[in-house]
């Protein structure tokens, strides 16, 4: 189940984007669908969340959010330039104005000395504004490291729509 906070928190994200008629899709690779999930446990939901794409395989990053395969044996599923490529896919392929994805290693294995468990890319796009990416690395457990990328994952939806 989720958490409180994480429940609470979506609340205010569904709240904001229906002040401001905002729709938003999410590209979701380490969190599977964590992300839509919350904010589809809210009342409003509806006429906010577009639509929820799991990629958690680089062929259904491909084919579904068309990142370039190419991209992903260059940089790594796990890297700014997939994330970035999620996004603006994701603002390609639905009628959401803001995107927010997400890829990465919730662990406990799959970390290497370069990209260590823990790691995750984000990436927001919208209609008006330049895609915004950031990337952090969290402690914790697989589930403490999928709920904190929720919780940043809401905060850059929240500051695209603000914007």
């Amino acid at each position: 189940m989720l958490h409180p906070n994480i429940l609470e928190h979506a609340s205010e994200v569904i709240q904001l984007c229906l002040s401001k008629n905002c729709k938003v899709a999410t590209i979701e690779s380490c969190t599977g669908g964590l992300i839509s999930a919350a904010l589809t446990a809210v009342s409003g939901a509806s006429d906010v969340v577009d639509r929820g794409f799991i990629t958690y395989s680089n062929e259904a990053k491909n084919q579904l959010v068309g990142v370039p395969i190419k991209l992903i044996e260059t940089y790594g599923a796990v890297s700014e330039e997939v994330a970035r490529a999620m996004a603006e896919g994701g603002l390609r392929r639905s009628i959401a104005n803001i995107t927010i994805s997400v890829t990465g290693i919730a662990g406990p294995g799959g970390g290497t000395e370069t990209k260590p468990v823990g790691l995750v890319h984000f990436a927001c796009a919208s209609e008006n504004n330049p895609t915004s990416s950031y990337f952090e690395v969290f402690s914790g457990d697989r589930s403490g490291v999928r709920e904190a990328t929720v919780i940043k994952a809401f905060n850059m939806i929240e500051t695209a729509v603000k914007l």
